[in-house]
């Protein structure tokens, strides 16, 4: 574990396949740590998920951001479904859980949300979760992430590969993580959350990846649920990358208080 001047400390997590998940451990001395889970072809480094983890570390709160297997500096191979993502969040918990630390808080961005709302629906282990624009439909979308052409694709090769924005790279997307996403019922997650989960769902007004009717059916369907609405910011919070930060801070801040009553 090496430590920077910015009490930063890059952590290796060995997963149950004996992969390594790197990520970056914000040491503010706090004993509650918020995990922070980048979206579809992301990785840590993304700045929407170093806005919101410096913005937590600046508040007191300290916070882990890594890499899925497959993406970014994590060994494995990439995988367009939830499932295996899901597994690598276990594995932090279960990692910060020997080592005595409290998990404050889950929260995702895009593929990240999604992924954070199956872990709480399979483990019933955290106490709140925070949906930063996830998507509920998801079989909406997919020729914009993987090309208009992607059904035949997958059909004639059994996959499809897709070049990676940040790290200039390729992820290949096969048939069966395909299916496993689409085997996904989002309604059905919703309702196998714990109720004393509580979910927090921030979405952009004019989101055009995932559109803000998404966050609105989850605020129709888990019961334990807010929903914050950020006026004109894109999938991306490109202009809005402040208030979202503030936003989540103010709610971790909540949830701090509301577990130091108990």
């Amino acid at each position: 574990m090496d430590k920077n001047p910015a009490m930063q400390y890059k952590i290796e997590i060995e997963n149950k396949r004996g992969e390594k998940l790197v990520g970056v451990l914000h040491e503010s001395g706090s004993n509650e740590i918020v995990v922070v889970c980048h979206g579809f072809r992301c990785t840590k480094e993304q700045p929407i998920i170093r806005s919101i983890s410096m913005a937590l570390e600046d508040a007191g709160i300290s916070v882990f951001r890594f890499d899925f297997t497959g993406n970014g500096d994590s060994q494995g191979l990439f995988q367009f479904g939830y499932y295996r993502e899901v597994e690598d969040i276990r594995t932090v918990t279960q990692y910060f859980g020997t080592k005595n630390r409290a998990i404050l808080a889950i929260l995702g961005h895009s593929k990240g949300a999604n992924v954070v709302l199956i872990y709480a629906s399979k483990y019933h282990d955290v106490a709140a979760v925070v949906n930063v624009s996830g998507r509920y439909h998801l079989d909406r979308g997919l020729d914009k992430l993987l090309g208009a052409d992607f059904e035949e694709q997958i059909k004639k090769h059994g996959y499809i590969d897709i070049g990676d924005g940040e790290t200039r790279g390729v992820k290949r997307v096969t048939k069966e993580s395909l299916m496993e996403r689409l085997n996904v019922k989002m309604h059905e997650v919703c309702l196998s959350i714990d109720k004393s989960c509580r979910v927090f769902t921030i979405h952009g007004s004019r989101d055009k990846v995932v559109k803000l009717d998404d966050a609105k059916e989850f605020d129709k369907i888990i019961p334990n649920h807010m929903l914050h609405i950020i006026k004109g910011a894109n999938h991306g919070y490109t202009e809005h990358q402040g208030e979202l930060a503030s936003t989540i801070v103010l709610y971790m801040q909540e949830l701090l208080s509301a577990a130091t009553q108990r």
